[in-house]
């Protein structure tokens, strides 16, 4: 995502304090990605000693997507583990190109990464804005 695009209230107020927050116990998960051969910016040293400590559990799945394997990288507070798994099947279908309904998709993916009710809808609204000016 662009840094200096304007995000309306609600988009991304995750972003760049996942381990706060998760240390907080106010966010259950938190997921980075990106293309392999794109981006190596995954904050794996910030979350290292608590993975280590047992304090947040990490997981990472390489997934085929022709033309570049995709990398996703996911930590969750003990307990949570169970929202890696949901994540991940919408992953895989999102890369196999199976997934049926987008929005339904992004609704439950904002609520696996512990987005609030607000926060989503106010997502929803802007990739619609986006669409409708396409």
């Amino acid at each position: 995502m662009d840094d200096d695009v304007e995000l309306p209230p609600g988009i991304g107020p995750h972003n760049d304090r996942e381990l706060e927050l998760m240390l907080a116990g106010t966010k259950p998960m938190a997921m980075f990605s990106d293309a392999v051969h794109v981006s190596d910016y995954f904050p794996e040293a910030d979350f290292a000693p608590h993975v280590k400590s047992g304090r947040i559990i990490r997981a990472q799945e390489i997934i085929p997507r022709p033309p570049h394997d995709m990398r996703y990288l996911f930590f969750a507070l003990p307990g949570e583990e169970w929202r890696i798994e949901e994540a991940l099947v919408m992953c895989r279908n999102l890369c196999a190109g199976t997934v049926k309904d987008h929005d339904a998709d992004s609704a439950r993916m904002g609520e696996l990464l512990g987005y609030s009710a607000q926060d989503i809808t106010a997502f929803l609204e802007h990739l619609q804005r986006g669409r409708t000016q396409e």
